[in-house]
């Protein structure tokens, strides 16, 4: 593996070469579901209630970075999630995986333990699907190594991992098809990223804190008291499905939008009708729900579609006509308290944009101003999926670099 090994210092490489170390290292980006996964039929095997949706996201703003190393000279199986290790064996969905990663590899492979190095952009546990992307990124990292090209079967893979996974070993927009059983469960791409390079992505990071109800128990919860959830899976999902890949193929934006909207809405719909209720939500997530239909209601048309996972965090697709005076309003109604933002990743615009003011009159009206409200903003666009890149986590000993 040439991109990894010519990261390592020469003393390295003899003494890798010695110990029989296979690594790789990749980056794989999150993934924004417009079609809500939630819910499984099937807790061990992550076979999910209905199909889902999505829209790869690019790695250049949002990704996980992920190095594995194979060794027969490694003790044990050994993990480094943001700086810290791990243990492996608490963990019962990457146990699994891991099994299920060896019983497809060659024999010779089979008894070689396994390094695992792994770090997020982003925030982790926030409603950013971060689990999507480092699953995803993880076996992605595994199958090279361990020579599992089929994107199909690294799908199914990464499913085990974190249901959402497996749509982002795909770029582009992908559909999860929800399956019967583990073998029929998989995801696949319905267009590339470059079948709609207009449209863009802008995230308005509410929390980065780890959120009360994590997704897995939430769901859970929700499959076992929600009546909603299940006539959504059975009687609304399909022709959603159906019809947000119509307005996909077709480059429709104002279908496209209403539906990943109202999907959005039902998906919190759904979580209140839990019992006990679950409020990922909170009340800035919903002023900017009031803003994005003012916007949408002014110019007679969708022009932004929101759209939020399990947290507080807003998702906002649009066209790239549209990116630069979206920011100039976010702007408006939502100043930072500091000199600036945490943090601010992506396309912005080089000089200040002018509101007209009939729009910024109308948009008043409806809208307080809540400073401090968004810790950081992310602008982004579709993406390719994963990606092998050169710079190891792990030396030539298996050991984090940092």
């Amino acid at each position: 593996y040439i991109c990894s090994k010519s990261t390592l210092k020469s003393s390295q490489r003899k003494t890798s070469r010695k110990m029989s170390i296979r690594s790789a290292t990749v980056q794989a980006p999150v993934n924004i579901a417009v079609i809500k996964y939630w819910g499984k039929i099937d807790e061990e095997q992550v076979l999910a209630l209905n199909d889902s949706i999505s829209c790869t996201l690019s790695v250049d703003e949002l990704c996980a970075t992920t190095t594995v190393a194979i060794s027969n000279t490694f003790k044990e199986d050994r993990m480094w999630l943001n700086g810290e290790e791990k243990t492996i064996e608490s963990n019962k969905r990457l146990v699994n995986l891991l099994r299920h990663v060896r019983g497809r590899c060659r024999q010779e492979w089979k008894d070689y333990k396994i390094h695992i190095c792994s770090k997020n952009n982003f925030p982790t546990a926030a409603g950013l699907a971060s689990s999507a992307a480092g699953y995803a990124c993880l076996v992605f990292a595994l199958g090279y190594v361990f020579e599992i090209e089929d994107r199909t079967e690294l799908s199914i893979l990464a499913r085990l991992g974190s249901g959402s996974a497996c749509r982002s070993i795909f770029g582009g927009f992908v559909q999860w098809i929800s399956g019967t059983d583990s073998r029929s469960s998989f995801a696949q791409q319905i267009v590339p990223a470059n079948h709609w390079p207009e449209l863009r992505c802008v995230i308005l990071i509410v929390s980065d804190k780890a959120k009360d109800t994590s997704s897995t128990s939430g769901m859970q919860q929700s499959v076992k008291t929600s009546t909603l959830i299940h006539y959504r899976a059975s009687e609304i999902v399909p022709k959603r499905v159906a019809d947000i890949t119509k307005a996909i193929l077709e480059r429709d934006f104002n279908t496209f939008a209403m539906i990943t909207m109202k999907d959005s809405n039902q998906f919190h719909a759904i979580c209140q009708d839990t019992w006990p209720p679950i409020r990922y939500m909170n009340d800035i997530s919903w002023s900017v729900v009031k803003l994005i239909h003012a916007y949408n209601q002014y110019y007679g048309t969708n022009r932004v579609a929101y759209t939020f996972d399990a947290g507080p965090n807003a998702c906002l697709y649009m066209l790239d006509e549209t990116v630069d005076e979206i920011l100039a309003i976010i702007n408006h109604f939502y100043p930072p308290s500091l000199a600036n933002y945490e943090y601010l990743r992506g396309f912005f615009p080089t000089e200040q944009v002018e509101i007209p003011q009939n729009l910024l009159s109308h948009l008043e009206y409806k809208q307080d101003i809540q400073m401090g409200a968004f810790s950081g903003i992310i602008s982004t666009k579709i993406g390719d999926g994963p990606r092998l890149i050169c710079d190891s986590l792990l030396d030539g000993f298996g050991l984090p670099t940092q």
